[in-house]
């Protein structure tokens, strides 16, 4: 494999991580909003205004928690992406190094 095949074997999964991460970002935005929509709902609806708040502000922390749960659980898997990929390139790099030494000829 050449290095330019390794660095784009890199490139591809850097370009992973990323869109893990965006894919994460979008999510923690989506459960933010339906968090609004919810609230917006209770508040609309014909309860007692501190029962209101007290489940909205339970609904925003509880979608929030969510949200970063997911937000970390992307970086989690966007820094192992990055792990395998430096390990992969280490390995490709022995290896370039015994093909041009003839060290895998015995």
């Amino acid at each position: 494999m050449s290095l330019e095949e390794v660095a784009r074997t890199v490139e591809t999964i850097e370009a992973e991580a990323e869109k893990v991460l965006e894919g994460a970002r979008t999510k923690a935005t989506e459960i933010l909003l339906k968090a609004k929509e919810e609230a917006d709902k209770i508040l609309s609806s014909e309860l007692p205004v501190a029962e209101v708040k007290i489940e909205c502000e339970k609904t925003i922390h509880k979608a929030g928690e969510e949200a970063d749960k997911k937000v970390e659980d992307s970086r989690r898997k966007a820094s192992e992406i990055r792990a395998n990929a430096e390990r992969k390139l280490e390995e490709i790099s022995q290896r370039i190094v015994r093909i041009i030494t003839g060290a895998d000829l015995k």
